[in-house]
């Protein structure tokens, strides 16, 4: 750590991780900690959090199975990691809060926005992605290597650089504005101007490019082929990170520009690199066409343009200053001499040319290994893929490498040739898949006419209790017009779907069963035994349900999607029994059950199935057995649950949001930070598009329910946005158990 005293002097060194350090990103102050933090990210796959004092990390983040390359603090203490291996991670304090799933090769870049609940992600697939709240909103392809860096510009724009040799101005909604070209290899590194839009970029080609209102306005050269990585400071100084192990600062300032003996140093550092021509970086150089000397005694037309001379037989490239009105000197070109393949001594391997094919022996009873490289590889890139290639462990990743540059007396100069292939895209690896957004016609309702068995048409409701009940849409409850006592949330109990009409439930049954294949049709021995079934389960009579009736009912909901109704609806008052309950949500025969609700959660199915496996699940939450498989199988269920928010039935939006609810109920005993933060982001999610205040009132107890006694909770809640979310609702006049609720909600955020 560095701090201003004319240029920068060391503090103190920190060290936590156990191989190389790939990221680093600041954490800003908060009332715990009021000099902020620093999170580092590292190829030991950890993020190691330091505070300013302390050279040993606070506390260390696990959970990545690769290396962490990128690191974005946000509001409320959140911190986004992105890895090689293909995940991104929200995490808060020192807990994991949500995994990012979706990309199909190494997050090279991340960045939480402006905007509460928006992230991004960068990819070597080639793609950015946008997350809200937890989910994959939307999908940015264009690039044509892998996405390296990522700048915000506005809560609406960003930036992204590439392998491409690429900048790409982008909006939210997903188009892109603007393409910039300028570098002539990968560009690693971006970073934005405060309070404007224009931007820094570093790359492969070493160069640091100054963009200014869509131009490169500057280009400065550096000693060294890969400038890794650059960052804006406040002030507008420029600080760049680069392979010869040397951060340099560079200024608009006079009072803090560097000694004329400094700068001259630079300069003569700069006039002594070597530039390979296999980088690209110059152009093709043809070494007999070359001027001499006195071609730079003509002025220059543009900042940073390169100009080649020829001198002794030396050639020479000069850059064009601007503001000092000369060329200056930026290297020798080496290794032009024009040899061709054949005169050039290289190693023939499976059919292709290299500087050297080395054989590597991992241990001494194992086969050998040939390891083919040229020095204008990366061999840390090289390394990564032999390992890869033979199926080797990673950990000999350093001892590679190191034999690499041992071995080629250090000649690493990367070049951008067509055949080079990252080893997290590989050629041909990566194919984009098409996703096909479906858009869901509201489905005709299966029931007509009156005093005709419809599911969810009377307001079910849990049983009033002393006339109190918010849940009861019967006009019961009435807000107080004393000091409003928080009798919403937290919630304790499971909220279930009771209401019923066992006579028009088998009645339709029984008609639907005339038209039943034969294969699926009942005996009128099963119809006794299903209605024998609804009566002991719906309390009509003492019985307790038999094993015969339960796998009649299982017969009947296996029935074909369009006749299948009825038996769901039983379905879903009888497991509120203890017996059913039990049987088919124990261990025994758990997995065909969820499956076979999952199967009705299909955006593109019937309505009245989706309501009624929706209602099921909620029903599941009344005993053990049922809350215990729900928990187990929470990710698959959420996940497959929160499609149905695209439909406009609120029937079904009122049992997605019931079921968010009996999830929320589950995790205020658990406290399981990530079911917490699947839920939170569920709610978030939902919120969105539901309109029907009964289902925003279970959804807002929902949400109170997960941050009561929960800082943690509330901390995410706010980074997810989730108050301006609700903050409408506060003023809802009627039913006044909305408005009520979200004051509770909003007074805890």
């Amino acid at each position: 750590m560095f701090s201003l005293n004319r240029g920068f002097t060391e503090m103190h060194c920190m060290s936590g991780h156990s191989n190389f350090v790939s990221c680093v990103c600041i954490i800003p102050p908060s009332d715990l900690y009021p000099r902020g933090l620093i999170a580092t990210g590292g190829n030991d796959h950890n993020i190691c959090i330091f505070t300013v004092d302390n050279p040993a990390p606070l506390y260390v983040l696990k959970g990545h199975k690769n290396t962490v390359c990128s690191l974005s603090s946000g509001k409320f203490g959140t911190l986004l990691s992105g890895s090689w291996d293909t995940t991104a991670k929200v995490w808060l304090n020192d807990r994991c809060m949500m995994t990012l799933q979706g990309h199909t090769a190494a997050i090279w870049a991340v960045k939480i926005l402006p905007e509460q609940g928006l992230m991004l992600t960068g990819s070597a697939d080639k793609t950015i992605k946008l997350w809200k709240a937890g989910r994959c909103e939307r999908t940015f392809t264009g690039h044509e290597d892998c996405v390296r860096g990522l700048a915000i510009l506005s809560e609406m724009e960003f930036l992204s650089c590439a392998n491409d040799a690429s900048v790409r101005r982008w909006q939210i909604s997903g188009e892109c504005l603007q393409v910039y070209y300028g570098h002539t290899n990968y560009i690693y590194s971006i970073s934005v101007f405060p309070h404007c839009k224009d931007f820094v970029t570093t790359g492969e080609d070493r160069s640091l490019r100054i963009w200014k209102q869509g131009e490169c306005a500057q280009t400065i050269r550096l000693p060294a082929q890969s400038v890794w990585c650059c960052c804006v400071l406040d002030n507008g100084d420029i600080v760049v990170g680069a392979s010869d192990g040397i951060i340099r600062v560079f200024t608009e300032s006079l009072e803090r520009t560097a000694s004329a003996e400094e700068i001259q140093a630079f300069e003569n550092e700069l006039s002594q690199a070597s530039i390979d021509p296999k980088t690209g970086d110059l152009g093709d150089i043809n070494a007999d066409d070359l001027p001499g000397r006195e071609h730079l005694k003509d002025p220059g037309t543009r900042d940073g343009q390169t100009r080649l001379i020829k001198d002794n037989g030396k050639i020479e490239a000069y850059q064009w200053s601007v503001s000092e009105g000369r060329w200056i000197k930026i290297g020798d070109v080496v290794g032009s001499s024009g040899a061709t393949q054949q005169t050039s001594g290289k190693v023939l391997f499976e059919g292709k040319e290299y500087d050297y094919v080395f054989t590597i022996d991992v241990n001494e009873s194992g086969p050998s290994y040939k390891l083919p490289y040229n020095i204008t590889d990366d061999p840390w890139l090289t390394a990564y893929n032999f390992l890869q290639k033979n199926d080797l462990n990673p950990m000999f990743l350093d001892q590679v490498a190191k034999f690499i540059m041992d071995n080629t007396k250090g000649q690493t100069l990367l070049s951008t040739s067509a055949q080079f292939s990252d080893p997290f895209t590989g050629a041909g690896r990566y194919v984009p898949g098409s996703s096909s957004g479906s858009s869901m016609m509201p489905a005709a309702d299966p029931f007509t006419g009156a005093g005709r068995y419809v599911p969810g048409s009377a307001s079910n409701a849990v049983a009033p209790v002393g006339g109190v009940d918010p849940y009861t849409g019967m006009g019961a409850y009435q807000s107080a017009v004393a000091k409003v006592e928080n009798i919403y949330f937290p919630k304790k109990d499971a909220v279930t779907f009771d209401q019923a009409n066992p006579m028009q439930i088998l009645g339709k049954l029984k008609e639907l069963n005339g038209s039943a294949t034969e294969e699926h049709k009942l005996t009128e021995d099963d119809l006794i035994t299903l209605e024998k079934l609804l009566s002991a389960t719906c309390n009509t009579s003492a019985e307790t349900p038999t094993a015969q009736q339960l796998q009649t009912l299982w017969r009947a909901v296996n029935w074909p999607e369009d006749i299948v109704f009825p038996a769901l609806d039983i379905l879903r008052l009888s497991i509120r029994h203890p017996t059913v309950n039990e049987n088919f949500c124990s261990e025994k025969d758990h997995v065909q059950f969820i499956i076979l609700l999952l199967k009705f959660l299909n955006p593109k199915g019937k309505q009245a199935n989706q309501l009624l496996a929706l209602r099921a699940l909620c029903n599941c939450f009344v005993s053990p057995a049922g809350q215990k498989l729900m928990m187990e199988q929470r990710d698959e269920i959420m996940t497959q649950a929160i499609e149905m928010k695209s439909g406009n039935n609120k029937n079904i939006h009122i049992a997605l949001a019931t079921l968010t609810l009996n999830y929320a109920v589950c995790l205020l005993k658990v406290n399981n930070i990530e079911g917490k933060a699947q839920c939170l982001s569920v709610i978030s999610t939902i919120m969105e598009v539901v309109q029907d205040l009964e289902a925003i009132f279970r959804l807002l107890v929902a949400l109170g329910t997960l941050i009561s006694d929960d800082t943690n909770a509330v901390q995410l809640a706010k980074s997810l946005g989730v108050d301006s979310q609700i903050k409408k609702y506060a003023s809802v006049s009627e039913p006044a158990k909305v408005k009520e609720c979200c004051r509770f909600v909003l007074n805890l955020l």
